[in-house]
């Protein structure tokens, strides 16, 4: 895609909606951590109905710790791979407690020392609540940022890197949840609803519908 049909296409975003945000329901950046971990192949309403319950009573790594694995497995029962989940929030609040005064870290490696965190669960948790301008890096953004020739690569890391560059960087900072969003809602894996789309007459993918 052309530099400028870039800087028009986000700009275009941002006059429609400035200020975009996650669809995950947290109460903290401990909980927004939970819920993304929770979010790994599964659903954010799905995450959001399980969350609400779970929250309510564990919304720091102490209270955590404490429903012990078999509570928090019974909480996140209805979520795909709960039972590894459910490990992996026990393993982290933990670590948490121990190593970081119950604090969640503000950099990536610390986040990714953490049990069920990758890079994209560490990116979320930087630009959602530490207003990094990072770009996590989901499927839908994998499939737009080729369909687009935004960024066409082969994984998702080699997609963050091009994004990194082709993105302007007075954008970048919600970048990631505009591409999330319009991915999810509109420039669909298999019917795209190009009649509907803010940012048709820029784009020259194949897939488009007339």
């Amino acid at each position: 895609m052309l530099k400028k049909n870039i800087e028009e296409m986000f700009r275009r975003f941002h006059q429609r909606d400035p200020e975009p945000q996650g669809e995950l329901d947290y109460v903290n950046v401990y909980t927004l951590l939970v819920a993304v971990v929770l979010s790994a192949q599964a659903t954010d309403i799905g995450v959001n109905k399980a969350t609400k319950k779970l929250f309510a009573v564990a919304d720091s790594p102490e209270k955590m710790v404490a429903l012990g694995l078999e509570g928090i497995t019974e909480h996140v029962r209805t979520i795909g791979l709960y039972r590894n989940k459910a490990k992996n929030l026990l393993a982290l609040s933990v670590r948490l407690i121990e190593f970081y005064n119950s604090q969640v870290p503000e950099n990536r490696e610390d986040l990714e020392s953490l049990a069920g965190v990758g890079r994209k669960t560490a990116n979320v948790v930087l630009n959602l609540y530490f207003g990094h301008a990072t770009i996590a890096v989901d499927t839908h953004i994998f499939r737009l940022s080729n369909r687009l020739k935004l960024a066409p690569s082969k994984n998702v890391v080699e997609t963050e890197r091009k994004l990194e560059l082709a993105i302007p960087a007075k954008y970048k900072r919600h970048s990631h949840h505009w591409l999330i969003l319009h991915g999810r809602y509109i420039c669909k894996a298999r019917k795209p609803l190009c009649a509907e789309c803010l940012i048709a007459d820029l784009c020259k993918s194949h897939d488009k519908i007339d």
